[in-house]
């Protein structure tokens, strides 16, 4: 089977789907840190990963907190990366394949930050970018103005290598954060000065969903 045939193949499908990012990741190493069945822990090495950039007009309405409007975006985002991943799996199947679309934004637990798996990390895997200070993914051309999904397969795919490109000196999100959170380095994230503020900004702005979007707004923010 070709790897690098079916992987174009498959990223020319995505694309025609209005994805913006695609990528492809070896999770052999990686999957034991996941939250899913023994069953598809084992049946599965290879994650596609793929992107959906945000409306850098909402974000830029973003100050020092998150706006309605950004909330409903982020859903509307979400909607379409999870419809997309179900077409690819779709598509994936009826090439005589399994796959597994897993929910772009469906937190199991919101204090410890735990999911099924992390979208984040598997993009970086797929080479979608690198963690930056402010913990999230971050892309060359999108900076953190974009949102993930993951379908997991055994289809023989060409993998993608890990991007070595880093925030450099750039550090506006580490002024920026209305929590404090971000620090020097992704590892001194504090999740959980970041969590308390999410929680105030739903209980203020009466959003049901824990969002900000003030780092994700700043990064990759191009100067008028």
């Amino acid at each position: 089977m070709d790897k690098l045939k079916n992987y174009q193949e498959l990223k020319d499908f995505a694309l025609s789907l209005d994805i913006d990012l695609f990528g492809v990741a070896d999770i052999s190493e990686v999957k034991k840190n996941f939250h899913l069945s023994e069953k598809l822990l084992k049946k599965f090495d290879n994650a596609v990963c793929i992107g959906v950039r945000i409306s850098g007009e909402i974000l830029e309405e973003i100050i020092d907190r998150p706006t309605r409007l950004y909330f409903y975006h982020y859903r509307m985002v979400n909607m379409l990366l999870d419809q997309a991943a179900l077409k690819i799996s779709r598509h994936i199947e009826n090439k005589g394949f399994a796959a597994v679309p897993i929910p772009s934004t469906q937190v199991l637990d919101w204090e410890k930050q735990s999911a099924h798996l992390s979208h984040r990390r598997l993009g970086y895997l797929a080479g979608l970018g690198w963690i930056g200070r402010n913990n999230l993914l971050v892309n060359k051309k999108f900076g953190s103005q974009f949102r993930l999904v993951t379908v997991l397969t055994d289809m023989p795919l060409k993998i993608d290598e890990p991007s070595k490109e880093s925030c450099g000196s750039c550090r506006v999100c580490v002024v920026k954060c209305p929590a404090g959170a971000i620090k020097e380095d992704s590892s001194g994230f504090e999740g959980k000065k970041c969590y308390e503020k999410l929680r105030e900004f739903q209980k203020q702005r009466q959003i049901d969903q824990y969002v900000c979007g003030v780092c994700v707004n700043v990064c990759g923010r191009k100067e008028k």
